[in-house]
């Protein structure tokens, strides 16, 4: 029983990690109906950016919280600043274009920010600081989950309760609703599309420099190509769960999470992808619109 409930908590924080990015693919999904695949290199420059304020805080002294306070508000800030200009260079010149060309647009970024960062940092894999502290109250529950596990998985939960009520309360957030359902009609209105799409961008590259300061003091170390594996992986959450939908994302996240993890702890580590791919295929063919999205009925 205690491996099972480690194989559960440790399922949930990979899934939450998964359901952070994942958040990401929804919502560009959602307003504009293109998938972003150079969000997880945005994933992979957000875990870089505080892994460099960190590593420099840390050389002045400054206490733990601070470092990891000062390091995720740069981070987010950096990846949003990042996600905008994704935005403007390989989506709005082809916003009119074929639906093909800003998908090989942002394959082509997510080439582009891989070999940029590449050449800039190292190859090699970087030890990363552990920026989360380990808390005494869970202490008596340490064999079984760990502080930064919790942080993930609380964050996680937090981030999808924030946003849902951004989404419907705020008036931004019905901005893009209204964007989601006709851009056209949404222009009429004197709703700014191109600012409500920008905002879509810099809000998910935030989200996903969170995922990536998480899962990189969890796991302990970053190089750059963690941004390709966990941006597959995330996109894979997001369909599982139905794209478009915040609390789908989320659902798909932690589904994800716990396939992989009892497939690890149960089977073979080996199998882990097959597992989680095939569990996709299953609902795919089942509830083509994942597990929370909505079947969209086309108009003739």
């Amino acid at each position: 029983m205690d491996y099972f409930i480690e194989l559960f908590f440790s399922g949930l924080t990979r899934g939450s990690i998964y359901a952070l990015i994942a958040l990401g693919y929804t919502m560009v999904y959602g307003i504009i109906g293109l998938i972003n695949f150079a969000h997880g290199e945005i994933y992979m420059i957000g875990a870089f950016t505080a892994y460099i304020i960190a590593s420099v805080l840390s050389i002045y002294g400054f206490p733990a919280l601070s470092i990891i306070i000062l390091a995720g508000f740069a981070a987010a800030i950096w990846a949003s600043a990042y996600g905008y200009t994704v935005e403007k260079i390989a989506y709005k010149p082809l916003r009119h274009a074929p639906r093909l060309s800003p998908l090989i647009s942002a394959i082509g970024m997510s080439i582009f920010l891989q070999n940029y960062v590449l050449l800039a940092q190292t190859s090699d894999f970087l030890a990363f600081p552990e920026l989360i502290p380990d808390f005494d109250f869970m202490e008596p529950y340490a064999d079984k989950v760990g502080s930064t596990d919790m942080v993930i998985i609380v964050t996680t939960i937090v981030v999808m309760i924030a946003l849902t009520f951004f989404i419907k309360m705020t008036r931004i957030g019905k901005a893009m609703r209204a964007t989601s359902q006709d851009r056209t009609m949404a222009r009429l209105i004197g709703i700014n599309v191109d600012k409500v799409i920008s905002v879509t961008f810099v809000i998910g590259s935030a989200l996903a420099a969170i995922g990536g300061i998480l899962i990189a003091s969890h796991i302990g170390q970053i190089n750059f190509y963690i941004g390709f594996i966990a941006g597959i992986k995330a996109f894979t959450a997001a369909v599982l769960g139905g794209i478009g939908s915040i609390p789908g994302a989320v659902l798909g996240g932690f589904v994800l999470g716990l396939t992989e993890s009892f497939a690890t702890g149960y089977v073979s580590s080996d199998y882990e992808d097959v597992f989680a791919f095939s569990l996709l295929v299953l609902i795919l063919i089942f509830k083509p619109s994942g597990l929370l999205g909505r079947e969209e009925v086309e108009k003739v």
